[in-house]
């Protein structure tokens, strides 16, 4: 199917399709200036800084505001809590150790459903030469 020229200009126009997250799910980072209470936080003082500088998380959803400004669901380990952060607040870290919780699970999951598609045909198999006997 071939877009018209007002159609695809509809389509360019979007901005939350288009632009692809720079982090991912389960993705490691740190915050490049600190998370202030701006008095939502009912448990803080306003301007309280509620986690700072150099803090590190791990993505843990990637949601939209307005439609527009992706925000970022981190949490922070070490305080134990876990909030919305805009891109320009993280930074990527590369992982000391090198490993890679993502793939870690995608490699298990792929092993996993491969695992069971053999069972499944085993047992097809089997089922298969009973009815031939009979």
């Amino acid at each position: 199917m071939e877009l018209t020229h007002a159609q695809a200009s509809q389509v360019s126009a979007s901005t939350k399709d288009e632009i692809l997250p720079v982090f991912r799910l389960g993705q490691r980072v740190r915050m490049t200036k600190p998370i202030r209470n701006d008095g939502s936080n009912p448990f803080n003082e306003p301007n309280e800084v509620l986690v700072p500088a150099g803090a590190e998380g791990y993505v843990k959803h990637i949601g939209d505001w307005l439609q527009v400004i992706r925000i970022y669901e981190v949490h922070f380990i070490e305080e134990g809590d876990t909030y919305g952060c805009r891109e320009a607040e993280l930074e990527a870290i590369d992982d000391l150790d090198g490993y890679d919780e993502v793939e870690e699970e995608l490699r298990w999951l792929r092993e996993h459903r491969a695992q069971k598609a053999a069972q499944k045909a085993e047992k097809e198999a089997v089922s298969q030469s009973q009815k031939e006997g009979e």
